[in-house]
């Protein structure tokens, strides 16, 4: 038997290679080994680095259901090596199993990025015997024994968050018990064989549709938290379940039974599972947001935006809605320009004479709308001093775009059962398909030379489901190689255009996840057009992107007062300033606190880039009276408060880490504020009142 024990960045790793030469992971926590903890009436039997499921082989009785546990050939997979290595991102640790039978050989990556409590892992598998395997499930990360600290039941102190998403209604968190998701631990231990999983899965294009991919298990006895996040653009799968004793998380991609992958492996091919990050942390939920915040901003791509923060106009939201004209764009550039904005966005529309849904995909300017071309308002755009910015949908074709039947076949798009995938009047172009890569080129390229476009909203509003049929063993892995080819492409506009803003939206945020975050500069949060009902999607965002990639929509309504304004400003303040509304048509004092509040943010921004989140009331919830966000970079913190509704004008916010502090607090906007609030040293508590509904203030705190 040998102990490999690992401490970095405040996590600890422990393998053992058992003297039958099977490799375990016996802990992954920031808490200390206690090897005690392991003990069940199946010793480390269920331990297991990585699972693999391949066809036609048998395994052990023991798995109940769906889970994926006692895989075959993974629950008889040998150790091989161990390597640890240091490259540019910090510490690497690779453990290779091998299967004789098949001749499956599997590499478990674990990196580690310095300065952060979060490990990015994967597998590699190779095959090396003589047949052909078809792989149906492969484990990015797999960690047994995930609820052993503490002497209560799991029960009793296991807690689990998930982020359910949905349009209009993002980032909505929710945590529970695992009696509540039906994993009770058995009265009997040695009888702990359930059929229950608990997973978040998603399956298709939108990779965010039900849920963030990403998930946070806390045992509140311990005080350790472990999070992940699932970084891919498509289908992937996390469950937690009971096992031998002990409960287990898994993450991976996508799989046969969830999401209609399956993948015939030849002879000394080789396939690489989803990242995922993976960390732990002793204290609070906060705390791992921090952490999770410090991994994103090191796995990303390098860009000038995510240290400027551009303050971007759009003219969609409670403005022109999709209908836009030069004779509607110059009035609105003029007030864009004047309020600060930096970077002025024409949304959907300018490409159509009339309906515009299903005419997408060619990508040339409606006359009609811009009777001079969108070039004149680009070059008005800039002549204001801002940088112009289009709309555009790439990856899909509507079913009346003219290159439908002039230029396009069957490859162009997903098929399945012999038929092109329709949705909502769309086809889904394959980017597989040189041809495909080659026209989304040529639209990008010609945007920037013809029209000098440094701004592109990339917008996704279809979902063609499990996949496509053509070029590959199965519709899941026709999707998945249409995402990573997509990704590829992504790296190549980049690569050609590195100034270029790219904004990733999907009816909102429906692709919230970190294989198009670590290339996109920033995220469309939602669709959500209600202003007080925003500031919970902003108040939420940061556990699921940097607070600089979180586009939040700030658009003053023509009718509105002056709270209102201050309240749609202060959603988007302490993230991205994603500015609409008709500025034009709004009163001299309204359009004077958006000038107001964009030149406070510009002031700030600088700290906004480098800050982690934390949340005094909690996570937000639709239904709360009260919400707050804050930031914090070194000895400075911005506290954003909002009031919907509610009897009560007073609020208290516990901010734990400015106990016993010498702090000041003041409102930073809006100036006319007189909003009575108070610091207390002994709690670290903010008190705040404020006298109506519907008010939201912006306070910085020094110490």
């Amino acid at each position: 038997m040998k102990r490999i024990e690992i401490y970095e960045n405040g996590i600890n790793i422990v393998f053992e290679i058992t003297d039958e030469n099977e490799a375990k992971l016996l802990h992954f926590s920031a808490l200390p080994f206690d090897e005690a903890k392991t003990a069940s009436y199946m010793g480390l039997k269920t331990f297991r680095p990585v699972e693999i499921q391949a066809s036609g082989i048998d395994r052990p009785d023991e798995r109940h259901g769906n889970k994926y546990i006692v895989t075959a050939p993974g629950w008889r997979m040998k150790f091989k090596d161990f390597r640890d290595v240091n490259n540019d991102y910090g510490r690497k640790l690779e453990l290779v199993t091998f299967d004789e039978g098949t001749g499956l050989e599997a590499v478990s990556h674990y990196q580690f990025y310095t300065g952060t409590s979060v490990v990015r892992c994967w597998t590699t598998l190779t095959n090396k015997g003589s047949e052909v395997q078809t792989i149906e499930y492969i484990s990015s990360f797999a960690l047994t024994g995930v609820e052993k600290e503490g002497l209560k039941k799991p029960e009793d102190k296991m807690k689990i968050w998930v982020c359910h998403n949905s349009w209009q209604r993002e980032l909505q968190w929710q945590d529970y018990t695992l009696e509540q998701v039906g994993l009770a631990s058995s009265a009997k231990p040695t009888e702990q064989r359930s059929s229950k999983v608990f997973a978040c899965t998603n399956v298709g294009n939108w990779s965010a549709k039900e849920y963030i991919p990403m998930g946070v298990l806390e045992n509140t006895e311990a005080g350790s938290v472990l999070f992940w996040q699932i970084e891919q653009n498509g289908s992937w799968h996390w469950e937690l379940s009971d096992v031998g004793g002990h409960f287990y998380l898994q993450l991976s991609g996508p799989s046969e039974i969830e999401s209609h992958w399956y993948k015939n492996l030849v002879p000394n091919e080789s396939i690489e599972s989803v990242k995922c990050a993976v960390g732990s942390v002793t204290g609070s939920f906060d705390k791992a947001m921090g952490e999770l915040t410090k991994y994103r901003r090191k796995i990303r791509r390098r860009n000038k935006d995510n240290q400027r923060l551009a303050v971007i106009f759009n003219d969609y939201m409670n403005c022109l809605w999709g209908d836009p004209t030069a004779e509607k764009e110059f009035p609105l550039v003029d007030a864009a320009a004047e309020a600060g904005c930096e970077y002025f966005c024409i949304d959907a529309g300018w490409y159509a004479d009339g309906f515009w849904w299903d005419e997408v995909g060619e990508w040339k300017e409606s006359r009609k709308r811009f009777p001079n071309g969108v070039k004149e308002v680009a070059d008005y755009i800039r002549k204001k001093g801002m940088i112009p910015g289009l709309w555009l949908e790439i990856e899909v074709m509507g079913i009346k775009c003219p290159l439908v039947d002039s230029v396009c076949d069957d490859s162009w798009f997903f098929t399945r059962h012999g038929k092109r995938v329709y949705d909502r009047s769309r086809y889904q172009l394959d980017f597989r398909n040189p041809k495909v890569r080659a026209h989304a080129d040529e639209v990008i390229d010609r945007l920037v030379s013809e029209y000098g476009i440094g701004y592109i909203k990339m917008d996704y509003n279809i979902e063609p489901g499990i996949g496509t049929e053509q070029n590959c063993d199965s519709v899941g892995e026709g999707l998945w190689g249409h995402e990573k080819a997509y990704l590829e492409w992504l790296d190549g506009v980049f690569a050609r255009h590195p100034d270029l803003i790219i904004e990733n939206c999907s009816s909102g945020g429906l692709r919230m996840d970190y294989a198009m975050l670590s290339r996109y500069s920033i995220q469309s949060t939602s669709d959500q057009d209600d202003y007080k009902k925003y500031c919970t999607i902003a108040a939420n965002s940061p556990t699921a992107l940097c607070p600089e990639q979180s586009a939040i929509w700030a658009y003053p309504i023509t009718s509105g007062d002056r709270e209102e304004v201050v309240f749609n400003m202060i959603n988007a303040m302490l993230l991205r300033i994603h500015q609409s509304g008709h500025l034009g048509n709004i009163d001299p004092e309204r359009k004077a606190l958006v000038k107001e509040a964009i030149s406070v943010y510009k002031k700030i921004r600088a700290d906004i880039k480098e800050a982690v989140p934390f949340w005094s009331l909690g996570l937000s919830k639709f239904s709360d009276d009260w919400v707050s966000l804050g930031l914090r970079n070194g000895n400075k913190a911005y506290l954003a408060v909002w009031r919907r509704e509610g009897k009560s004008d007073t609020c208290v916010l516990p901010i734990d880490f400015l106990k016993g502090v010498d702090a000041r607090v003041k409102c930073i906007y809006p100036d006319f504020s007189e909003t009575p609030v108070e610091f207390s040293k002994a709690t670290g508590n903010v008190s705040v009142k404020f006298d109506r509904p519907y008010m939201a203030r912006l306070f910085e705190i020094e110490w």
